[in-house]
């Protein structure tokens, strides 16, 4: 069993997506980073760095408790735990990490400044609406450069795994009207 604490930023939703995927039975703990819970001590506990996600894996390594943040660490943690998401043959598992890790770094850190700066930046911030839009659209389908797409080790151009729900390339919608039922416990 696995609790997560979160709230709906993209950063949380990697991780209750991965949960999902992965078939593992999550309880969630909404953390209302706008009340600042995350400053608590006991959040602060569980990450000192006063941020979500979180995760404490109660069958963690040994069997023992094992408590978690970062997503980016978090996703590498349920790979591995699972044995899903992340090829086996080195090479193309090195390459799976190198795109998460863009992701992890450059995408999603540009889209939310960009996203940041569009919502609250006051009017007259022309540097942060030229800079983020440009930084990240490196990364749109719509870029002249083309670099949302990049090379596997066979050599074929395919988009990044990880980029994908940011490039709007996640895959057509499911085809029931409802969505699936997560996988937690009351």
């Amino acid at each position: 069993m696995i609790d997560l604490y979160a709230m709906g930023s993209p950063n949380v939703v990697k991780i209750y997506i991965a949960l999902e995927k992965m078939g593992l039975t999550y309880t969630v703990h909404p953390v209302d980073v706008f009340g600042e819970e995350q400053f608590k001590p006991e959040f602060l506990r569980l990450n000192p760095n006063a941020k979500v996600p979180v995760i404490t894996d109660h069958d963690g390594p040994g069997g023992k408790p094992y408590t978690l943040f970062e997503s980016g660490a978090i996703l590498l943690y349920l790979a591995e735990k699972t044995g899903q998401l992340l090829p086996k043959d080195p090479v193309a598992r090195f390459d799976a990490i190198q795109w998460m890790m863009v992701q992890m770094t450059l995408v999603g850190p540009m889209f939310g400044q960009y996203v940041h700066f569009m919502r609250f930046a006051p009017k007259g911030n022309d540097y942060a609406f030229d800079r983020y839009p440009r930084k990240s659209g490196g990364f749109s389908p719509h870029s002249k450069s083309g670099s949302a797409w990049r090379h596997s080790s066979a050599g074929r151009a395919i988009p990044s795994p990880t980029s994908r729900p940011f490039l709007g390339r996640a895959g057509s919608a499911p085809s029931s009207a409802s969505p699936p039922k997560p996988n937690t416990q009351s």
